[in-house]
């Protein structure tokens, strides 16, 4: 004689809420984990002691962020998904669902991606620059669209003008962060060369502020 094992009836419930709080958690950690990268990765400008001082803070925000808030949000939306799935396993044949499921693959190589990235910056090792880590941190913010589309829409995923004006509308919002970012640096360093200047000729940077 055998047994079937049949879940609750809140079952389903419980697994949904949990799985929602556990994305919530996790893509809020990879937003800000990206964001500490950037920060690290632009301490290194600076002089010491500063220098040191940030690479220090931030290296270790990075290491709290991801061990106590990202990395358990991920084991708890992958957990309460795999108990959605044996609540539902008809979902393993539908076709949304394995497009999401690819989707999730993409998400967890890039959070052991961002692991590798925060081991190289504290080895001081890392080769991408601010720029490139601000497009980087761009990618879970379209993943997250489209996984949430899928969830929504399931097998009627639209592909009509209002998603290409959404994912236009993500496009657009990535772009506009790298051209703050590059003008917020050229002032930087516009400032930096009128302190230069007034420190050497203040006649000449009253000259240059009054033009």
């Amino acid at each position: 004689m055998t047994l079937a094992f049949s879940w609750p009836p809140e079952a389903y419930l419980w697994f949904k809420t949990l799985h929602i709080v556990g994305v919530v958690v996790w893509f809020a950690g990879l937003f800000y984990l990206v964001r500490l990268f950037i920060y690290h990765r632009e301490a290194a400008e600076l002089e010491q002691p500063l220098r040191g001082a940030f690479e220090a803070q931030y290296g270790l925000m990075e290491q709290r962020l991801a061990t106590i808030i990202t990395t358990p949000g991920m084991v708890v939306a992958v957990l309460m998904a795999a108990g959605l799935l044996s609540v539902n396993p008809a979902w393993l044949q539908q076709g949304w669902m394995h497009a999401k499921l690819a989707f999730v693959l993409a998400l967890l190589a890039y959070h052991a991606f961002c692991y590798r990235l925060m081991g190289q910056l504290q080895r001081g090792a890392c080769t991408w620059s601010g720029r490139q880590l601000r497009a980087l941190n761009e990618l879970p913010t379209l993943l997250l669209v489209l996984i949430v589309m899928l969830v929504v829409f399931k097998n009627q995923f639209p592909t009509g003008a209002a998603t290409w004006f959404l994912v236009a509308l993500v496009l657009a919002m990535a772009a506009s962060i790298q051209f703050y970012a590059r003008w917020r640096r050229l002032r930087g360093e516009r400032l930096a060369q009128d302190t230069a200047l007034a420190a050497a000729d203040p006649s000449e940077a009253r000259g240059r502020a009054a033009g």
